[in-house]
Protein backbone atom coordinates (compact mmCIF):
# COMPACT_ATOMS: atom_id res chain seq x y z
CA UNK A 1 0.00 0.00 0.00
CA UNK A 2 1.54 3.45 -1.22
CA UNK A 3 0.86 6.83 0.75
CA UNK A 4 1.20 10.10 -0.93
CA UNK A 5 1.97 13.11 0.58
CA UNK A 6 -1.43 14.24 0.84
CA UNK A 7 -2.80 11.10 3.13
CA UNK A 8 0.58 11.94 5.43
CA UNK A 9 -0.61 15.66 5.59
CA UNK A 10 -4.27 14.11 6.75
CA UNK A 11 -3.26 12.10 8.92
CA UNK A 12 -0.82 14.61 10.89
CA UNK A 13 -3.83 17.24 10.99
CA UNK A 14 -6.23 14.77 12.57
CA UNK A 15 -3.32 13.92 14.88
CA UNK A 16 -2.40 17.68 15.72
CA UNK A 17 0.78 16.44 14.72
CA UNK A 18 2.39 19.80 13.36
CA UNK A 19 4.97 18.45 10.25
CA UNK A 20 7.34 20.72 8.20
CA UNK A 21 6.08 20.64 4.52
CA UNK A 22 9.62 19.24 3.52
CA UNK A 23 9.07 16.45 5.79
CA UNK A 24 5.71 14.93 4.36
CA UNK A 25 7.38 12.99 1.60
CA UNK A 26 10.03 11.42 3.91
CA UNK A 27 7.53 10.07 5.89
CA UNK A 28 4.95 9.11 3.34
CA UNK A 29 7.68 6.68 1.78
CA UNK A 30 8.44 5.75 5.16
CA UNK A 31 4.88 5.08 6.54
CA UNK A 32 5.17 2.62 2.76
CA UNK A 33 8.31 1.16 3.64
CA UNK A 34 6.49 -0.13 7.13
CA UNK A 35 3.08 -0.69 5.41
CA UNK A 36 5.26 -2.90 2.76
CA UNK A 37 6.45 -5.02 5.93
CA UNK A 38 3.22 -5.89 7.45
CA UNK A 39 1.70 -6.49 4.15
CA UNK A 40 3.99 -9.19 3.71
CA UNK A 41 2.72 -11.07 7.05
CA UNK A 42 -0.28 -12.01 5.12
CA UNK A 43 2.29 -14.36 2.83
CA UNK A 44 3.03 -16.86 6.14
CA UNK A 45 1.76 -20.01 5.83
CA UNK A 46 -0.22 -19.77 9.52
CA UNK A 47 -1.89 -23.29 8.88
CA UNK A 48 -1.83 -25.12 12.30
CA UNK A 49 -0.39 -23.19 14.17
CA UNK A 50 -2.22 -22.67 17.53
CA UNK A 51 -2.46 -18.98 19.05
CA UNK A 52 -0.22 -17.52 21.93
CA UNK A 53 0.00 -15.02 24.32
CA UNK A 54 3.67 -15.77 25.40
CA UNK A 55 6.48 -17.08 23.33
CA UNK A 56 7.63 -19.01 26.73
CA UNK A 57 5.08 -21.83 28.13
CA UNK A 58 4.40 -20.21 31.03
CA UNK A 59 1.46 -21.86 33.83
CA UNK A 60 -0.14 -19.77 35.85
CA UNK A 61 0.04 -20.63 39.75
CA UNK A 62 -3.38 -22.27 40.83
CA UNK A 63 -4.88 -21.92 44.36
CA UNK A 64 -7.97 -24.06 46.09
CA UNK A 65 -11.28 -21.67 45.45
CA UNK A 66 -12.23 -21.72 49.25
CA UNK A 67 -13.12 -19.05 51.62
CA UNK A 68 -10.31 -17.91 54.25
CA UNK A 69 -10.94 -18.38 57.72
CA UNK A 70 -10.84 -15.51 60.10
CA UNK A 71 -11.67 -11.41 60.20
CA UNK A 72 -10.54 -11.41 56.06
CA UNK A 73 -12.64 -14.54 55.18
CA UNK A 74 -15.72 -14.95 53.61
CA UNK A 75 -19.11 -16.25 55.31
CA UNK A 76 -19.75 -13.12 57.07
CA UNK A 77 -22.61 -11.36 54.79
CA UNK A 78 -23.13 -8.67 57.89
CA UNK A 79 -20.35 -7.47 58.31
CA UNK A 80 -19.69 -6.87 54.84
CA UNK A 81 -22.28 -4.50 54.33
CA UNK A 82 -22.34 -3.25 57.77
CA UNK A 83 -21.70 0.33 56.27
CA UNK A 84 -23.47 0.28 53.49
CA UNK A 85 -26.13 2.99 52.95
CA UNK A 86 -28.52 0.94 51.57
CA UNK A 87 -28.47 -3.07 51.52
CA UNK A 88 -30.87 -6.30 50.66
CA UNK A 89 -30.52 -9.36 51.14
CA UNK A 90 -26.69 -9.18 51.90
CA UNK A 91 -26.17 -7.22 48.70
CA UNK A 92 -25.56 -3.68 47.97
CA UNK A 93 -28.07 -1.64 46.68
CA UNK A 94 -26.98 1.23 44.14
CA UNK A 95 -29.05 3.63 41.68
CA UNK A 96 -29.68 2.69 38.35
CA UNK A 97 -27.04 4.18 35.64
CA UNK A 98 -28.12 2.65 32.50
CA UNK A 99 -31.43 3.41 31.09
Amino acid sequence: MAVDKETVRKVARLARIAEPEERLEPLAEEISGILGWIEQLNEVDIEGVEAMASTVDVSLALRADALQEGPTGGGQPDNIVANAPKTQDHFFVVPKVVE
